[in-house]
Parts: structure tokens; sequence; C-alpha cells
């Protein structure tokens, strides 16, 4: 156990700045995890499909990162408020974190972000992600699930592995029951690795399949809404997909947010980028 006293990679273990801490974590794979932050006073209020910027300081300043909350709002005062992240090798923020020990203070703010659910949609739900972008969702279906109100729902999430489908077990176990109406979709798209080598799911990438899904679950503008989250290209094209089979543009919500000097390919319209110019900056630091 590493000892909370001593300075950790460089971090302030006691920055008068900290007002939450680490309470958790548990690892999915050596690059990804699953961490819960908790705030030392009463909880902040968030509306699922939020995101909360974490941070500790290092050498007299705060090093941060927004993430979206994968837990649910109802949670929050007891759990803390879960996270979903990969680590970024070379990144300033991600290997800090994973260093960090059970315990640690921290800096958190929030919330911020438009990314939520229409109120009182009975339409099918396709949730789509690449990555970690699932996040969102859980906490959207998780809170649903606990007013008692749970909407009808296609998760759709590609991963280059199939160690890294976060998530499965609770998504899997939700369609098997029937205790949250979710069909989940899963997908690699590299699965001529090795590491693929027991895999026997849909293969490509997560926009590659949107068409054959919609087609194979009659899912169509009258009777389903979009969510996207995740790689920004993927985010482009998935659109590009919805739209042209007559999705209004009202009917396809998007998380857009990227990291300076990753923008995505393709034209990205003025109030799309206007819409990410926070979390753009947050983003810097990874």
């Amino acid at each position: 156990m590493t000892d909370l006293t001593a300075p950790v990679s460089g971090i302030d273990p006691a920055a008068p700045q900290y007002n939450a801490r680490l309470v958790r974590r548990e690892d999915e794979t050596d690059s990804l995890a699953y961490f819960w932050v908790r705030f030392d006073g009463d909880p902040t209020p968030f509306e699922p499909g939020q995101y909360m910027t974490i941070g500790i300081m290092v050498d007299g300043k705060i090093v941060q990162r927004p993430y979206s909350v994968a837990s649910a709002p109802a949670r929050a005062g007891t759990d803390g408020y879960e996270f979903y992240v990969r680590r970024v090798q070379g990144g300033t923020f991600t290997p800090l974190l994973f260093d960090l020990p059970v315990g640690h203070g921290m800096r958190m703010i929030g919330p911020k972000g438009k990314f939520t659910l229409l109120p009182g949609d009975d339409r099918t739900h396709v949730f789509i992600s690449s990555g970690t972008g699932n996040a969102p969702f859980v906490a959207m279906m998780r809170q649903l699930s606990i007013d008692g109100a749970p909407r009808r729902a296609v998760m759709l999430n590609g991963v280059s592995y199939e160690s890294e489908l976060g998530y499965r077990a609770l998504t899997e176990g939700w369609q098997s029951s029937g205790e949250y109406p979710v069909t989940f979709v899963p997908t690699v798209s590299r699965p001529n690795d090795p590491a693929n080598a027991a895999w026997t799911g849909r293969t490509g990438r997560v926009e590659s399949i949107l068409g054959p899904v919609l087609d194979e679950l009659a899912l169509t503008p009258a009777n389903s809404i979009a969510y996207i989250c995740g790689n920004p290209d993927m985010i482009l094209s998935a659109e590009e997909t919805l739209l042209s089979r007559g999705y209004p543009e009202e009917q396809v919500h998007k998380e857009l947010y990227w990291p300076k000097g990753k923008e995505p390919r393709g034209i990205v319209g003025a109030a799309d980028v206007a819409a990410a110019v926070d979390a753009m900056e947050a983003n810097a630091d990874q």
C-alpha cells in the first residue's frame, strides 16, 4: 500500500485545492480502469450524460481532465462519481491517475455538458459508442432503472480488442435477465489479432455495423432516437449514416469534444465547434 504521506509521481498529497478523494478503483485491463471519486462534502447534482473534471496538483499547478460520469446521480452521495478511463501512453494526466493510491485527495469540479436524455421519450434509444464512450449511456440506464422508468435501448460499442469491452458483464447481465430492456451489440475492429482469437461476435468499427444493426432490428426515424459518444471521426461517420437514413438532426445527439490538435476530419459546423470549446480546452491535458 502506497504511503499517502509521501509524494506520488510528484503529486502534492495534501493540496488545499482538494475537495474530493479517490475512494475505489477496479482494473479492466492494464490500460483501462474504473475510478470512483467522492466529494469530501455534499455531492453535486448532475444529469446522466454530463461530465465532471477531476485533477491533482503537481508542482503547484492543477493537472486535470474531463470525464463523463458512468454512475447514477442517485449514487453520488454514497458511492461517488464513477469514471471509466483509458491510460494514455505519454499523456499528462492519466499516468498520474493510474499511479494514484485509493484514499488520495483530488480536485473535482462540474458538472458540465448538454449530452443528456430528452424527457419523456419512449422511442428506442440507439446508444452508439467507441471505447470508453459508453460511460454516459451506462449512467443513463442506471438512473432510469433506479427511477423505475427504463427506456428500450440498443447499445452498440466498438473496441479494438474483446478485453476492452467495458461494462460488458453489466450490460449482458441486464440483457439476459431482462432487468433492463437493452440489446447489447459489441464489435471488435481487429478480428485477426491473436488477442481476439476467441471472439465470435461482430467485427469492424462500430460505425460500419450501424446500418446493418438498424436494418436487423427494424429501427427507423419513426421509432428510435440516436445518441453517439466516442472517437470524433466515428461520431461524424455514424451521424452521416443516420442522416442518410432520414433521421432528422434533432434525433441525432452527440457528445462533441476532442483534444486540441486532434480535431476530426470533415466539415464541422460552427455550432458544433462552439459547443465543444470548453471541453476541448479542458481536454488539453490527457
